[in-house]
């Protein structure tokens, strides 16, 4: 059942990335043809329409919560962004680098010439990489396997082990990612995690630690042209409440439920409490808690707020039990391969 669930994502897998390719093709010709403005936005809406459809074709989270993240979002904030003309898309360049610039979070290294600049190392990238590879496939199967114990934990252990699978696998997604496209085409992933249990602030944590391919795309998006309008704090919680609908879209997508609106207001809080330190930043600089006691704080408030308004939505929905049966289901087709691995090989050997 599992290998058959795996071959249908595939093959779902397989027609996404045709599509995406022809839709690209016409959105870069669209955009070198038209000027920015509404024009070129009327051309681009079939392909963000496409965009928002995308994650229904698949069946599993996994491949739900990927090309929802990939696509609905963040190339669906990229198309618009290309429509008025700014944003990482440039229809000027080569039709694979715009493919991948607008369908995963990757940023342009060199295009000009097939050799690396001069001033680019490419080798901590690929070491990190490589490194955050290792260390993620080992500690995500001991999460799977500590799972099997969750009816024994406490509702806060349990909130810790689903924090850990989620930053791993977060880790192993994009590292691997960085490999194919560093390997493919000479790009680089955006960064999207820098040690955020370093994080000495919300500014910190949100701003340069945590999933930096979101702030990326709603600084240019939002939090600027609120700003230029509004103020600094108006950009801020316009960009935090962007994000916290878009985190209900992405469940919606996952789960298959309407939004609970927690997630929202999670977000929303600490659009408030980010642009409140702001404030105390400019108006009360003389003053700042050590790093010795910045560190500890803001990690308490992320997981408390966390633990409080972030996991019980995705508690209510299950996705917890939909993510455990899905690697439950891959457990078992990695153990049904190595078996007709094992099979195979014997059967080489003994007509040998």
């Amino acid at each position: 059942m599992a290998a058959a669930v795996m071959d249908s994502e595939l093959g779902s897998l397989v027609k996404v990335s045709a599509a995406v390719w022809v839709a690209m093709f016409y959105a870069r010709l669209a955009a070198a043809s038209l000027r920015p403005g509404a024009p070129r936005l009327a051309a681009l809406l079939p392909v963000v329409a496409l965009f928002c459809v995308v994650p229904f074709s698949f069946s599993t989270t996994t491949f739900r919560g990927c090309s929802a993240f990939f696509l609905s979002w963040l190339g669906v904030f990229k198309l618009l962004l290309l429509a008025a003309g700014r944003g990482p898309l440039d229809p000027t360049h080569p039709l694979h680098h715009f493919v991948f610039s607008a369908s995963l979070p990757v940023k342009l290294r060199h295009l000009a010439s097939a050799k690396p600049a001069k001033d680019v190392d490419p080798a901590p990238a690929n070491e990190s990489a490589v490194g955050n590879i290792l260390v993620s496939g080992a500690v995500i199967p001991l999460i799977i396997y500590t799972y099997q114990f969750k009816n024994a934990m406490s509702r806060y252990q349990l909130l810790i082990l689903y924090t850990g699978h989620i930053y791993f696998s977060l880790q192993l997604l994009l590292a691997v990612v960085h490999g194919l496209i560093h390997g493919v085409l000479g790009m680089e992933m955006e960064p999207q995690v820098d040690r955020p249990y370093l994080a000495s602030s919300l500014r910190d944590f949100w701003g340069r630690r945590w999933n930096l391919m979101v702030p990326a795309i709603l600084r240019p998006s939002v939090y600027r042209p609120v700003r230029a309008r509004l103020g600094d704090a108006a950009g801020v919680l316009a960009a935090f409440l962007v994000s916290g609908l878009m985190h209900e879209v992405m469940f919606f997508y996952i789960m298959w439920r309407p939004p609970s609106g927690e997630v929202t207001v999670f977000f929303l809080l600490h659009g408030v409490c980010t642009a409140a330190e702001a404030w105390w930043a400019r108006h009360a600089g003389w003053w700042r808690p050590p790093r010795a006691a910045a560190v500890p704080l803001t990690l308490a408030f992320v997981a408390g707020t966390g633990f409080w308004l972030f996991f019980p939505a995705m508690i209510k929905g299950g996705l917890d039990e939909m993510v455990l049966h899905e690697c439950q289901g891959m457990v078992a087709v990695m153990e049904q391969s190595g078996r007709w691995l094992a099979g195979a090989t014997n059967f080489t050997l003994e007509t040998r």
